[in-house]
């Protein structure tokens, strides 16, 4: 069945302008169509992915902490929920120092929204689901306070290493524009190399052996087949993980194998546009910016957020961070 014109629009117009760019790009939140939340759910149980299992276990042994340091009853808030999987467990935390938890996640996923909600209804009664369906970097989101709670924002996952600092900044602040002073962010962030940290490991975690992670990358371009009729060979393009040390991230592109022309079809987003790919052109769908304490510390900061403490893991792989709305 087609999509309507006002669904398709918002993704016809970012993908006319990111690839007509000098330096082709799409930007990572059209990853997560339905396939595309299926891949990214399968990428975190990867043995090399370990971002998910560090985070978890940083959740398992310090949630009584964070959830206790707040010291009053707790609704919490999370942006870019997906499936909710650790969320689990501070949830469950919280059940055991208030009688009730309502729970906002927010997600592009409907899928991954409804996955989310049946799995905590049934495993953890005492948790209210309120899920809401959109982008929270581009749609206003709705916060639900309850009577003598403090509002504690969930953004885990490293999922602000998505966004360039200047844009790491805006969704940080946009977020504190809608709490209080006395809330709470738990932030999740995945660190730079250091001594206990390589670079192999670190690009091992973006270019898997089962080639999960380029099936993501690729699932972009499948999804633009799919929602706006265009045409591209997923065959003529193959995943590409890079570090850049200078900014200190992870790169993701899909880079042509060949000399190719891409059709994108016209509609209400604009006419119909030729693409030219040289072989080895890249569109480049992902940063994945990596923190140390000081760049953690000055985002923070700059936010409007005052850190209080920060769990880390003995490899110091990757970081909780809990801060205060200031």
């Amino acid at each position: 069945m087609p999509q309507l014109a006002e669904a398709v629009d918002p993704i016809a117009a970012t993908a006319r302008l990111g690839l007509s760019s000098t330096q082709k790009c799409l930007p990572p939140w059209l990853f997560y169509d339905e396939a595309g939340s299926q891949l990214f759910e399968q990428i975190t149980a990867l043995p090399e992915y370990y971002l998910t299992r560090t985070e978890r276990d940083l959740f398992e042994r310090h949630a009584d902490d964070i959830l206790l340091s707040l010291e009053c009853p707790v609704t919490i808030v999370e942006l870019g929920a997906g499936t909710a999987a650790k969320t689990g467990i501070l949830l469950k935390a919280a059940t055991q120092f208030q009688p009730g938890v309502l729970y906002q996640p927010i997600d592009v996923s409907p899928t991954a929204l409804a996955e989310a909600r049946e799995s905590l209804e049934r495993h953890l009664p005492q948790v209210v689901v309120r899920p809401q369906v959109a982008n929270y970097v581009t749609d206003p989101i709705r916060i639900h306070r309850e009577a003598g709670a403090k509002v504690l924002a969930l953004y885990i996952g490293s999922s602000i290493g998505n966004f360039s600092p200047a844009d790491a900044r805006a969704v940080l602040r946009n977020l504190r524009s809608q709490l209080r002073p006395g809330d709470a962010l738990l932030l999740g962030t995945d660190l730079a190399p250091s001594p206990c940290k390589t670079v192999t490991a670190l690009l091992a975690a973006y270019d898997d052996a089962a080639g999960v992670t380029a099936a993501f990358n690729l699932n972009i371009l499948d999804r633009l087949n799919r929602d706006l009729g265009s045409n591209f060979n997923l065959d003529g393009f193959r995943h590409e993980a890079r570090w850049n040390p200078a900014e200190s991230r992870i790169e993701m592109h899909l880079a042509s194998t060949e000399s190719q022309q891409v059709h994108l079809p016209a509609n209400s987003a604009g006419p119909a546009v030729t693409l030219d790919f040289a072989p080895g052109e890249t569109i480049h769908t992902e940063n994945s910016y990596k923190f140390t304490a000081e760049t953690l510390a000055s985002l923070l900061a700059d936010s409007g957020f005052i850190p209080a403490r920060t769990y880390t893991d003995s490899k110091h792989l990757f970081a909780v961070t809990i801060a205060e709305a200031s």
